[in-house]
């Protein structure tokens, strides 16, 4: 099996990388906050690795931090949970907020992130309150308004530069702030931003 994958970067898509090893091409699938901590093509990358085995494929998914991959592979282990809405649940809450959330019973927070429904929040708390990482950290205190104010500038910039319109952004960014709260970091307010204006476009 492999556990870990270290090489250089060749293409970089939401949540799909491609990584060179020695010349030879790993299609790695990865949380958006792995996503957003890789460089760009060509960077030197080193990804945790959890290989999964189906009759029909073998996928591998990559994690930039330890408690990613832990909570991956226990969300996996969840009733009803597959690597595809393992995949989405990491992409839809910070690392540590899902293990506060969990620890806490706090269902409503978890049925906040897209594709998971009552039940299977209820299902996670129950399944893994008592099997998450002990020494996981809780997040940092409320950011200063300027940090705030300077955290949505750099979403803003990052989408811009992704190819999307001025104002389309900020719409999504504002919305996303409010969602999410001032407090929020910049990995956090940037994926509420872009799941809203992938939603967008999905309607139109």
């Amino acid at each position: 099996m492999i556990a870990h994958l270290s090489g250089t970067l060749l293409e970089k898509h939401l949540q799909r990388l491609v990584v060179d090893v020695s010349g030879v091409g790993y299609d790695v699938l990865v949380p958006l906050s792995t996503f957003y901590t890789v460089g760009e093509p060509g960077a030197a990358v080193a990804l945790r690795i959890h290989t999964h085995v189906r009759e029909d494929a073998i996928q591998l998914f990559g994690f930039s931090t330890s408690l990613e991959q832990v909570l991956f592979e226990k969300l996996i282990a969840t009733s009803g949970v597959g690597p595809k809405l393992a995949l989405a649940v990491l992409s839809g809450i910070e690392s540590t907020d899902l293990v506060r959330a969990v620890r806490q019973a706090d269902v409503a927070r978890l049925t906040r992130i897209p594709g998971v429904g009552r039940k299977t929040a209820e299902r996670l708390v129950v399944e893994l309150k008592d099997r998450l990482p002990n020494d996981a950290a809780v997040p940092a205190g409320p950011a200063s308004p300027s940090t705030a104010s300077s955290t949505r500038d750099d979403v803003v910039s990052a989408l811009v530069n992704l190819g999307y319109q001025r104002g389309q952004v900020d719409r999504a960014v504002d919305a996303a702030v409010r969602a999410a709260g001032e407090d929020a970091d910049f990995e956090r307010i940037l994926r509420e931003a872009l799941r809203s204006m992938t939603k967008g476009a999905a309607k139109a």
